[in-house]
């Protein structure tokens, strides 16, 4: 299948391919006589993968190591799931992170009128301090 078909059963850009492709994602396609390229069931697979997976908020970089922990299918799952773990863990603290700016924000908010002079604001103020 040439690169257009590919990008339409993986339900991604045609531009993504070939990003991907550039950057060791997916393997470079075969050429044809033609000099289009040629992709098979297992790109439309990897590319399937890859979207997931950063779906999930897996990088490109974690994305390839999730690939090369896949293509060695008779090794013991250990390695994906910590990797899974990790990410986890990653968006545990992202999600305190979040929280904390919210809270703050929310805090912010509630304090300002909302009208009246802006040297008076306490949304500024509250920026402006040296301990803040």
């Amino acid at each position: 299948m040439q690169i257009g078909q590919l990008a339409q059963r993986a339900d991604v850009p045609i531009d993504t391919v070939r990003y991907y492709e550039r950057n060791g994602i997916v393997p470079k396609a075969e050429r044809q006589a033609s000099g289009y390229r040629r992709y098979g069931e297992d790109d439309v697979a990897r590319l399937r993968f890859v979207r997931r997976a950063k779906a999930l908020g897996f990088t490109l970089v974690e994305i390839r190591d999730l690939l090369a922990l896949s293509g060695r299918r008779a090794d013991d799952m250990a390695g994906l799931k910590a990797a899974a773990i990790e990410k986890l863990a990653d968006v545990e603290h992202k999600l305190q992170e979040l929280t904390r700016i919210r809270d703050g924000l929310q805090t912010l908010v509630a304090s300002c009128p909302g009208h009246g002079a802006l040297n008076h604001c306490p949304i500024l103020a509250a920026l402006a301090e040296e301990n803040a």
